[in-house]
């Protein structure tokens, strides 16, 4: 019998991804580079599959690549040639360390970069912006909505930039501010959005891009962070607030649904490539970092400075109140109420002579009255 020879060994999981984005690779240049989906790719990571045969030596190669890129400094060493046959490298993890510490934050305030917050939200505003807003203009439709929705996130973002600084996703906070925001109901009451912009030249990507807006909102959304963004299952279930089988059978709608009206958009690569088009294609604008930290300051002092009005309006209503309120409880009049068993008042009768005589005299006396009383001399 023919020895079947031993697998070729390959780091862990979380190594495998901590790799990949230490060498500045998408899930996508993995998937073109090893002839597979962006899905196995992700699979691989997961620990869901694991790659076997030719793909999976080609694998070890590359992670072995970037493990020489990356230095010894994460704690991986390399395979020699006596050790696995030749034409073959692979990599394995030291057992008797800990696990290699994630990268540090270029985006957090205590990076060894030094840089200031206004630095790191500039940094991160420019490495965002220009695919956010594509993103959020597939999603809504409409240009000055997808531009106002990502420069109100990133506002948003430096208000609470303490908070944004140390996530672990900055990207994906700002991502899902502009999303919610641009996804508001409100927006429908607004006079310029009631009247819809002009759509994209070309006669296909208005057909796709109506497809898109037919969708409901959360099917959408799904659809775009799964198979535009490259989110992964879970992660687009936790960014929609879904659990993961609600956010597989949104996926699955959204993609029957445009099939349904576009049926050479079946394939997922196909419509991943006709979504990133139609994006391109748009002519969108973002203002500048410094222009959204001066709006999101001015923003923010507004609302404080509204805030103290209306303290302050509540103050000297209640101290004006307490002023003019009564000291002491006055009890309201009772309302009169009917009285049983007393007789009638009798009406008066005729008057006796006396009655008569009393006032005759006080008609001849004169209007001013008596005379005045004089004492007498002695």
């Amino acid at each position: 019998m023919r020895q079947s020879s031993p697998a070729t060994p390959l780091p862990p999981p979380k190594e495998r991804r901590r790799l990949r984005e230490a060498g500045s690779l998408t899930v996508a240049q993995v998937a073109e580079r090893m002839g597979v989906s962006r899905r196995t790719v992700r699979a691989w990571e997961a620990d869901r599959t694991t790659p076997r045969g030719r793909k999976r030596q080609a694998y070890a190669e590359l992670l072995n690549a970037l493990t020489t890129e990356a230095g010894t400094e994460t704690g991986i060493e390399t395979v020699t040639d006596r050790e696995i046959p030749a034409k073959k490298t692979a990599v394995t993890v030291r057992h008797d360390q800990r696990e290699p510490e994630a990268q540090p934050d270029p985006f957090a305030p205590s990076s060894p970069s030094s840089l200031t917050p206004a630095q790191a939200f500039d940094a991160l505003y420019a490495f965002c912006v220009p695919a956010l807003v594509r993103q959020t203009y597939l999603l809504t439709g409409r240009r000055e909505l997808a531009r106002e929705s990502v420069e109100r996130a990133f506002q948003l973002a430096w208000q609470r930039w303490p908070e944004v600084a140390v996530d672990r996703d900055p990207t994906g906070w700002v991502r899902a501010a502009a999303y919610e925001y641009a996804l508001s109901p409100w927006h429908r009451f607004r006079p310029r959005h009631r009247h819809p912009e002009a759509p994209p030249a070309d006669a296909s990507d208005r057909t796709l891009l109506n497809v898109l807006l037919r969708l409901p909102p959360p099917h959408r959304r799904t659809l775009l962070l799964y198979d535009v963004v490259g989110l992964d299952l879970p992660e687009t279930a936790a960014e929609t607030e879904a659990s993961t089988p609600a956010a597989a059978n949104r996926l699955l709608h959204a993609r029957e649904a445009v099939a349904a009206r576009l049926p050479e958009l079946s394939d997922p690569a196909e419509l991943h490539r006709r979504l990133a088009r139609l994006a391109d294609t748009e002519r969108l604008r973002a203002s500048k970092p410094f222009t959204v930290r001066n709006g999101s300051e001015r923003r923010a002092r507004f609302w404080t400075r509204a805030a103290i009005a209306f303290t302050v309006t509540l103050i000297g209503a209640t101290a004006l109140t307490l002023r003019t309120a009564p000291t002491q409880y006055e009890p309201p009049v009772a309302p009169g109420e009917t009285v049983r068993g007393v007789p009638p008042r009798a009406a008066p009768g005729p008057l006796s002579e006396q009655q008569l005589a009393l006032l005759e005299k006080l008609r001849m006396e004169t209007a001013g009255g008596p005379e005045r009383l004089v004492p007498e001399p002695r």
